[in-house]
């Protein structure tokens, strides 16, 4: 029997510039001349016939993430790789008093391993449905240094993005809340670029209260967004609340972003907290866990969209019918996003790989169908692991 014989970690870092953190020190903007060192992770699984899966966590590769991804690494030797329900359910419980997040990388190159030995790419093996995916500009939070720092600066930079080939449009606002620049901000871009673009609102929790998450849901109502996702303070966890919020406004609500797994999300789902779930290979124990979650609401006859992006992401959205737009994130009008450049092959979630159909592509390579650039990787590596079957 071919079982896994060897996993490896490698965390590194990578530089950021033109981007930086609110004064919060938690969101995303627009720094204009900053450098931050950042990390993400890396992680390769090798069986007994010598095939390898690999994952470079992206969105979710956090500190926190990879303590968990750690955790399990060496509870995959000796395992059949070719038992990924079996590892789901098994580390699913492992983690039950975590928040799941170093999962999603063990089950995604579990899969790209799957496909490195078929030579089928991940799409082909959940029964692609698609080629082509339409693909929203989503962008990083307001700031105060001249780049999304008004209503019109997000105005001019979705008409920006319009002209590149997206016919949609994700705003995250600004990191402190206040409603009258959030609703100027929605009535702005639905006056300036309404009807040429489906458009959404992400304040990203950053809303105190449920009276002014539902002023600002009015004006998304008078705007014609598209959705209205994760706005309120509770972080995103509460049924009631959501409730409430879905009863007084007319836009459609997205959440579940901060709920992990299939059955809390089916809670959610079925209580009426949400119109619409979100699932993320990452975040939700992989592209097994995502793929649950996409089924889910598809039974549920409801939508499911992807969060963030990343080959893993683009192989997900490929096979789910019950799905509208894939995420370029986080993008603005004077940085790019701030993803690690780790691909020797052509593929980017820059803002310009968007076709004139509005569209991104899926990749067609065996397993992720992507090549890593292992050699920057390793050059750049602050911490790694490497567990062998059989050593002590």
């Amino acid at each position: 029997m071919t079982v896994i014989d060897r996993v490896k970690l490698n965390v590194f870092e990578y530089k950021v510039h033109n981007v930086g953190l609110d004064a919060g020190g938690f969101d995303t903007v627009y720094v204009p001349n900053s450098t931050l060192t950042w990390t993400k992770y890396a992680i390769r699984i090798s069986d007994t016939d010598g095939a390898t899966g690999s994952y470079v966590a992206l969105w979710g590769g956090t500190p926190m993430a990879f303590a968990q991804t750690r955790l399990l690494a060496s509870r995959l030797l000796g395992r059949d790789a070719n038992h990924r329900e079996q590892i789901f359910d098994d580390f699913k419980r492992a983690l039950r008093q975590y928040d799941h997040m170093g999962h999603g990388a063990i089950d995604i190159a579990l899969w790209d391993l799957l496909g490195k030995r078929t030579g089928a790419s991940i799409s082909a093996l959940l029964g692609g449905y698609r080629e082509r995916l339409p693909a929203y500009a989503s962008t990083m939070h307001g700031d105060r240094n001249g780049g999304l720092s008004s209503p019109a600066d997000y105005a001019n930079f979705a008409q920006h993005c319009s002209g590149l080939g997206y016919r949609a449009f994700k705003a995250h606002g600004w990191c402190e809340g206040k409603v009258e620049e959030e609703r100027n901000l929605v009535l702005t871009l639905g006056k300036m670029v309404g009807g040429k673009m489906d458009l959404m609102l992400d304040p990203a929790c950053h809303l105190r209260t449920l009276n002014d998450t539902i002023r600002v849901g009015k004006a998304c109502d008078e705007a014609g967004f598209l959705w209205l996702e994760d706005p309120l303070r509770d972080c995103g966890t509460s049924i009631h609340a959501h409730r409430l919020l879905r009863d007084a406004i007319e836009t459609r609500i997205l959440a579940t972003e901060h709920v992990r797994g299939i059955e809390p999300k089916a809670d959610f789902a079925i209580q009426g907290g949400t119109d619409i779930l979100r699932a993320d290979p990452e975040y939700d124990m992989g592209i097994t866990g995502c793929m649950k979650i996409a089924h889910l609401a598809e039974a549920l006859g409801m939508d499911v969209e992807i969060h963030g992006c990343g080959p893993a992401h683009r192989h997900c959205m490929s096979a789910i019918r019950n799905t509208s737009y894939y995420e370029i994130a986080l993008v603005g009008p004077k940085a790019r996003n701030p993803l690690p450049e780790i691909y020797t092959c052509d593929y980017t979630d820059d803002l310009e790989t968007v076709g004139e159909d509005g569209c991104v592509s899926v990749p067609t390579g065996a397993g992720l169908g992507v090549d890593y650039n292992w050699e920057y990787i390793e050059k750049n590596t602050v911490e790694s692991y490497d567990f062998k079957r059989g050593s002590s």
